[in-house]
């Protein structure tokens, strides 16, 4: 299995942290061959920032293993006319970065400086980690903006995760459901699918609450979605901290869906958009 979504360092203060060392045990553990690890950023998580040096720096214990992707806010300050995040981003690639994100700024996700990253990372191959909830990456119902995104940035490839977004699996998506976790069944023609059918460079994320909600809240609905987009969906766990528990790993393992949809989701999609060897 490839985890497209994991982390390091400490979500709260009080809590423990979480080394590459104890994130590679935990893979081990649970079967996890390699894992994207993802920098933070953004002064929103004011208790859980972990910087691109730092990121990159841990993986390098761990390369066969440990996949590091790089980050930069898009608010940062710029008194050129030349755009300031293709020089950064570019000295991250060059030290090893696969990946951009996870982002978690709270600005909207079609926002112009947002979408100046989204083409930078399309020029140098980068894959964009989308966290699109009611506080970071934000959208109206429909994920119009993410449409926007994914129509003006074609070559770039966004996994996108979250609860707005895992919502969007649903046509009745409402807006108390951009921050939860809807429990309804699932009415078909959500955002979700209708954006796999338009637009071949968006990925789903099944990581956190929020993905295994999504496919668990209506399980007949949930495994047909399986199927039908195995060549659309990775996954992943978002794990955060020693102790967490990712009841996504079972379920991907024993869902009963056919076993080619299975390979793809554990690990044949994030092979083929990371460039990974088997």
């Amino acid at each position: 299995m490839i985890d497209v979504h994991t982390h390091i360092g400490r979500v709260w203060h009080g809590r423990p942290w979480l080394t590459a060392g104890k994130l590679v045990r935990w893979m081990d553990r649970h079967g996890i061959e390699m894992a994207c690890v993802m920098a933070v950023e953004n002064p929103e998580e004011l208790h859980y920032y972990v910087p691109t040096p730092y990121i990159l720096k841990s993986c390098r214990r761990h390369p066969d293993r440990l996949i590091p992707f790089c980050n930069v806010d898009p608010r940062i300050h710029n008194s050129s006319p030349q755009s300031p995040f293709r020089p950064i981003i570019e000295e991250y690639v060059e030290q090893g970065a696969k990946g951009f994100g996870e982002m978690l700024s709270g600005l909207p996700v079609d926002d112009p400086r947002r979408m100046e990253i989204y083409h930078v990372c399309g020029e140098l191959k980068l894959p964009v980690t989308l966290h699109i909830d009611h506080l970071r990456g934000t959208d109206a119902l429909g994920l119009p903006g993410l449409r926007r995104v994914l129509a003006e940035c074609p070559d770039t490839t966004f996994f996108a995760h979250a609860m707005h977004w895992w919502a969007e699996v649903s046509a009745d998506v409402q807006e108390a459901d951009k921050g939860g976790y809807p429990t309804r069944p699932v009415v078909p023609g959500g955002a979700v699918e209708v954006l796999f059918e338009e637009f071949p460079n968006i990925y789903g994320d099944l990581s956190a609450g929020s993905g295994y909600n999504a496919l668990t809240r209506d399980p007949a609905f949930g495994r047909a979605f399986l199927e039908r987009w195995h060549r659309r969906l990775c996954f992943a766990t978002d794990y955060l901290m020693p102790g967490q528990q990712c009841p996504i790993i079972e379920f991907i393992r024993t869902v009963d869906i056919p076993r080619r949809a299975r390979r793809q989701i554990a690990e044949g999609n994030a092979r083929r958009i990371l460039k990974l060897r088997k």
